[in-house]
């Protein structure tokens, strides 16, 4: 009973020590300084509030509202292929073996060495007439050893928490890796049709121009032309062939780039056909602007993830401060001397036990150090956060702005090009009836190509918005439930004596003190 009573006043004791000792650590009052935004508290603009907010989130596949199979199909393929989201997959899995590695130090270590040696000793009078005079013989060791860190200030624990929150982080900028790729997908895609759009303007242009000059060459055969109007019919003929190579030469482009989008080479892009996009109407916005956004967007949660590991990294440099306790235990069997097999004898046998106190004392100010330059790290990781947060609103509400331009732009285009094709007839029926001169027919001839190109501009670039806006939203690829808890996000607040109290009574520390 007295031996059990010793034991424990013992542990008492040195308990009492290490705690004073812990009790007596000061981190300088070195602390973070900047806070997170909170997004609710962010004014969203006159854009965002008079958008329809009626809408959900984007779905993973949001790009399958534009009604092309073929564009469905390359998404995926570029999925598949491409480098770019191998690489990121590449660094999650990078990230994952960290967090491991980080996750060993909170198990215990059993480390087992052997040492086979012949010895060789010489013929020496030296060494008198020993037994080992002139004779070789074996010096073998072999042990096990046993070390586990009690780890009370939740030091590695913490490191772990940090590595697992990096991976994390990881794995949300793989998912914004993959919106990119899909965007700038749909983005080609929709460049592609664009080039097909204008090909058939400028082809129909150079059919038109080549119908006028036949005209012009039928007049003044008839004698009621002259050379100077079959001279301005035939001046603009180079120009739109110009222009259809030009929009020949930008389609194969574009295939070039969907091809090296989907991390192929280029002679896979030739097998795309002109597309059929369709967009009945534009996306509306979901009612919980800008609140839940932090929850949707790939980079946002990667902030989120990044600033929670930061946090951790304060936890870990605050452990610094505070002694460290190793159990280690070690059994070895040794001989000098003898047979080949002689050292696993009983007689060889030796054993260790027992704790190992490190703890700091005068360190020149390293560990201060330490803890200014995580706490200006996480510093840093909110200002990401603050600033990607902002920029996402930016971001949504410029893409709504652009929508409602777009559409006003489209309808306004149709009614140009309605009046453009009316001038352009009545300018040519003249023309062919001899009532006008062939300069009125070149300029509208001239108002119709732009009314056309810029109507056919239009409709890409609304067809562009949705997936710009589709992106903004955070592409259906994120939810709350994949980032960090809000207590995640600020170091703990008890790192020291209360924690190891914590720990040593047997209650759960990573948990609790997040």
């Amino acid at each position: 009973m007295r031996a059990r009573l010793s034991k424990s006043a013992a542990a008492a004791a040195v308990l009492t020590v290490i705690l004073t000792i812990a009790g007596c650590a000061s981190t300088g009052n070195v602390a973070p300084e900047n806070t997170l935004k909170d997004a609710s508290t962010l004014d969203a603009g006159a854009a965002i509030r008079a958008a329809n907010a009626e809408a959900g989130w984007p779905s993973a596949q949001w790009w399958r509202t534009y009604g092309d199979s073929q564009l469905d199909q390359w998404i995926e393929r570029a999925q598949a292929g491409s480098p770019t989201l191998a690489m990121a997959a590449a660094r999650v899995r990078e990230a994952r073996a960290i967090a491991g590695i980080a996750r060993s130090a909170l198990a215990p270590h059993v480390d087992g060495s052997l040492e086979v040696t012949r010895h060789g000793w010489p013929r020496n009078d030296y060494y008198g007439p020993g037994s080992f005079n002139d004779t070789t013989t074996w010096d073998n060791t072999a042990a096990l050893t046993l070390s586990y860190n009690l780890d009370l200030w939740g030091r590695d624990e913490n490191a772990t928490e940090r590595a697992l929150d990096a991976a994390h982080a990881r794995a949300a900028d793989a998912r914004a890796a993959q919106l990119e790729l899909e965007a700038n997908v749909v983005r080609a895609y929709i460049g592609l049709s664009q080039s097909f759009a204008l090909l058939d303007i400028a082809r129909a242009t150079l059919e038109q121009q080549q119908q006028i000059v036949d005209l012009a060459r039928r007049r003044l055969a008839g004698g009621i032309g002259t050379q100077l109007d079959l001279s301005q019919a035939e001046t603009p003929l180079p120009e739109y062939e110009r222009q259809v190579d030009i929009y020949n030469e930008e389609i194969a482009l574009a295939r070039n780039q969907l091809a090296a989008l989907a991390g192929e080479g280029p002679g896979a892009g030739a097998s795309l056909t002109r597309p059929v996009l369709s967009l009945a109407q534009q996306r509306g916005l979901p009612s919980a602007l800008p609140a839940e956004l932090v929850g949707h967007r790939p980079d946002i949660v990667a902030a989120r993830w990044i600033v929670a590991s930061q946090a951790r990294g304060i936890d870990v440099a605050k452990a610094e401060f505070y002694p460290n306790i190793n159990l280690l235990a070690s059994v070895s069997q040794m001989a000098a001397g003898g047979a080949l097999l002689t050292f696993l004898g009983s007689q060889g046998t030796g054993f260790s036990a027992g704790p190992a106190i490190t703890l700091p004392i005068f360190e020149g100010g390293r560990l201060r150090a330490q803890l200014g330059a995580a706490s200006a790290q996480y510093d840093q990781a909110v200002e990401h956060y603050n600033a990607t947060l902002v920029g996402a609103l930016k971001d949504i509400a410029d893409q709504v702005v652009r929508v409602r331009s777009l559409d006003s732009q489209l309808d306004a285009s149709g009614r140009s090009v309605a009046a453009a094709s009316k001038n352009y007839r009545l300018a040519n029926e003249g023309y062919r009836r001899g009532l006008t001169d062939y300069l009125n027919v070149l300029a509208a001839q001239t108002q119709l190509l732009r009314a056309q190109d810029g109507e056919a501009r239009v409709r890409a670039q609304r067809l562009a918005a949705y997936a710009s806006l589709s992106a903004a939203l955070g592409g259906g690829l994120d939810d709350p439930a994949n980032g960090p808890e809000q207590t995640a996000l600020a170091p703990s607040k008890h790192i020291g004596p209360l924690r190891a109290l914590s720990a040593l009574s047997g209650s759960s520390g990573s948990k609790d003190a997040k």
